[in-house]
């Protein structure tokens, strides 16, 4: 499993008006689940799932606004299915840092898991 905790990410996800205007923070995190049998014996970037592509797909989602955590969790889970052969599974969340919801919560967040089909 290859393992990326707290991507900060500020970006522009919300069903209210202000929050698309205004913008949030984020906090993503990405679990992959891959044959790295290849890559511990061979030491090459090739044999395995290149995190800096993970970290630049979770980017790349993140700035396309959605309404609901789901849709842009959903979007990382695809475009990584897409982008990396090797990934079996992936599981994301991502966290709202002090959401807009009439108290004090630190962080709202959606959890996501996916078997590649």
């Amino acid at each position: 499993m290859i393992y990326l905790k707290n991507i900060k990410v500020f970006a522009h996800h919300g069903c209210l008006a202000e929050e698309t205007l205004i913008g949030s923070d984020y906090l993503v995190e990405l679990k992959v689940w891959a044959d790295l049998e290849k890559s511990t014996a061979s030491d090459q970037l090739g044999d395995t799932v290149d995190y800096v592509l993970l970290n630049a797909i979770v980017k790349e989602e993140m700035a396309n606004p959605s309404k609901l955590l789901e849709h842009v969790a959903q979007r990382i889970i695809k475009s990584i299915f897409k982008q990396s052969s090797l990934v079996d599974k992936v599981q994301v969340s991502v966290a709202k840092i002090n959401p807009p919801i009439g108290g004090d919560v630190a962080s709202v967040s959606v959890v996501l898991k996916e078997k590649r089909a």
